[in-house]
């Protein structure tokens, strides 16, 4: 029998027959947005498995393997061919090439730049957008919308008196949505806002909003920061939306206090169930990315002094570079106490921490190449003698003899192998960056050294700034992000802004343990699950209301209780950490896309 769909459920007379899905990054990876489009597709087409269309860019050079183009249908087809004529719009019908294969279409809007001033004038007289002075930066996207705006108003044609929804992701895709206001005032509209363009802004410029939310008056915010194009599109899509959406109740409250109007439904992100593998198979995938990561710390710290790799642990955070508002002020000060408590309780644990923070960078030092080719020729030595190792090991424990150096190797090989262990040590301390910096005055190492975090021989927290994107082929760790998430032990991620915060969630999905604060939208929604519990999975930072010193201690004293768990008791964080984010994936959650599309129709 056939597993009924959630949309199945609802009434006949309250379920859209036609969803149009809008969005910037639609076959256009260029941020968050595409990870909830990209992990909820296939939901979604199981949902509405005949008309449901992804609207995006066309950009050719990105869709490689990304986008299979098919012919469209005789009546598409007219449709196509008449904005070609009537706009200059070229339109691309075709497959997305993720999970679920969406229906696809991508919008050339090149030459419909020609219209961008036309569409700028109209957007001050029916909406009072004030676009003057705006850059490309605010044209491009609202060309493009626009563009989705009158493909819409075409294919509605197709569906007469069908119930037609149109959703809309972020003030890029608005200006669309304001078009069909004015042009298909039947096709309900949903509004999405992922982040508020001020709130983002503020953030961006290290601005603790959330303290003052209450007070803060946007009209003179926007002008501050020149923002005011993107805002009034962001505003005007809220209010003209039938339903306004946010991804979390914090985003909520500062879309209210910036925006002026409540979300009517959150839409929280999820995970695509399918993509993450079983806690089983992560075990086993942990001690081997684990080791890589080990290996990695042979050329990296040990040509300076050694420590032992069985007791030690990886922490990491990943995000932008944006010091305060992902939390790097706030980790980097938690690490010194902890390297501190850890000192004067004689811990037995060694941590690395890393910091996969992508920067501008010259290239590897080449001291660290030296090394790695160092480490390798020994590692090519041993192989060399490996199986005759292995065979005098055998020899002598059948005769009863005692296996000594001397039994084992030859003097040859003793004199060269040391030699080459002379060659591979260094004097001085462990670099703080895999990589030489364009920027001298780098954030990150310069609170790094004023934190007394310095690689020292007797520190117990080792650091290293990675700052390139992990791609599985950067001659130092050789792992991809997935990877080296598995490999790790525990993630911090304690941002003060973080309108969701998939980073957290994803290395939950992965059996990884992590850190988030109470300021972000992820950390808010698992709070019920989490609080209370021995083995909580998820670790939540306390930041509302709270002073950095606060913070840095909590945030300290959290680490250090992960320190001291025994191995059964991380194990035990891990599988309460996959269990956390089943509840978060797309199956449970696509129903609020469901309710919102439903709402619109009523409305």
């Amino acid at each position: 029998m056939r597993t009924q769909t959630i949309i199945s459920k609802i009434k006949t007379s309250e379920k859209p027959d036609v969803v149009f899905e809008v969005a910037w990054e639609v076959g256009n990876k260029v941020g968050g947005i595409w990870t909830v489009l990209t992990s909820k597709a296939e939901q979604m087409v199981k949902q509405y498995p005949k008309n449901y269309f992804l609207l995006g860019p066309y950009f050719a050079e990105k869709l490689k393997g990304e986008f299979e183009e098919e012919p469209p249908e005789k009546d598409l087809k007219s449709i196509f061919m008449a904005l070609e004529k009537e706009q200059g719009l070229r339109c691309h019908l075709g497959k997305w090439l993720i999970k679920g294969e969406p229906k696809t279409i991508l919008i050339d809007f090149k030459d419909f730049w020609l219209k961008a001033n036309q569409i700028k004038t109209d957007l001050w007289n029916n909406y009072q957008i004030d676009s003057l002075t705006a850059g490309n930066d605010f044209t491009e996207p609202v060309v493009w919308a626009t563009a989705c705006g009158q493909l819409i108003e075409k294919m509605a044609e197709l569906f007469p008196g069908q119930k037609i929804v149109a959703h809309f992701h972020e003030w890029l895709s608005g200006a669309g949505l304001l078009y069909l206001k004015k042009t298909q005032p039947q096709v309900a509209t949903v509004f999405t806002t992922h982040a508020t363009t001020l709130g983002r802004t503020l953030a961006y410029n290290n601005i603790d909003f959330y303290v003052f939310l209450n007070n803060i008056k946007p009209e003179e915010e926007i002008e501050r920061f020149n923002i005011k194009a993107k805002h009034q599109l962001e505003k005007a899509a809220v209010h003209q939306s039938v339903v306004f959406t946010t991804v979390s109740a914090i985003t909520a409250w500062e879309a209210e206090c910036f925006l002026g109007r409540k979300a009517d439904l959150l839409l929280p992100n999820g995970l695509s169930e399918s993509q993450f593998p079983s806690f089983e198979e992560l075990t086993i995938q942990h001690r081997a990315y684990r080791n890589r990561l080990r290996n990695f710390l042979l050329f990296y710290f040990f040509p300076y002094y050694g420590f032992d790799l069985e007791q030690t642990l990886f922490f990491f955070t990943a995000c932008r570079y944006e010091f305060r508002a992902k939390g790097l002020d706030i980790f980097i000060k938690a690490l010194s106490l902890l390297n501190e408590k850890m000192r004067q309780s004689n811990a037995k644990k060694t941590i690395v921490a890393f910091f996969l923070v992508p920067s501008e960078v010259r290239g590897v030092k080449i001291d660290i190449l030296e090394s790695r080719e160092f480490l390798e020729d020994i590692k090519n030595s041993l192989e060399e003698i490996s199986d005759e190792t292995q065979e005098k090991v055998l020899y002598a424990l059948a005769e009863d003899k005692e296996i000594s150096e001397k039994t084992l190797f030859n003097k040859d090989f003793l004199f060269n192998i040391e030699k080459k262990f002379l060659k591979l040590k260094r004097k001085g301390t462990p670099p703080l960056s895999t990589h030489d910096l364009i920027n001298p005055q780098d954030a990150i190492l310069a609170m790094l050294n004023d934190s007394g975090l310095d690689n020292k021989i007797d520190d117990k927290v080792k650091v290293i700034f990675y700052p390139i994107y992990l791609s599985g082929h950067d001659g130092l760790t050789n792992l991809t992000y997935e990877e080296f998430l598995k490999g790790s032990h525990l993630g911090v991620f304690p941002s003060f802004y973080e309108p969701w915060g998939y980073t957290t969630l994803e290395t939950a999905g992965y059996g990884v343990s992590a850190l988030t604060s109470d300021l972000t939208g992820f950390g808010r929604a698992c709070q019920k699950y989490i609080e209370n519990k021995k083995y909580p999975g998820i670790f939540l930072l306390k930041r509302t209301g709270q002073k950095d010193e606060e913070i840095t201690k909590s945030l300290a004293d959290i680490l250090f209780a992960f320190v001291q768990y025994q191995r059964k008791e991380r194990v035990e964080n891990k599988i309460q950490a996959k269990n956390l984010s089943v509840l978060f994936g797309w199956k449970q959650l696509i129903k609020n896309y469901f309710k919102a599309h439903c709402l619109a129709l009523k409305n």
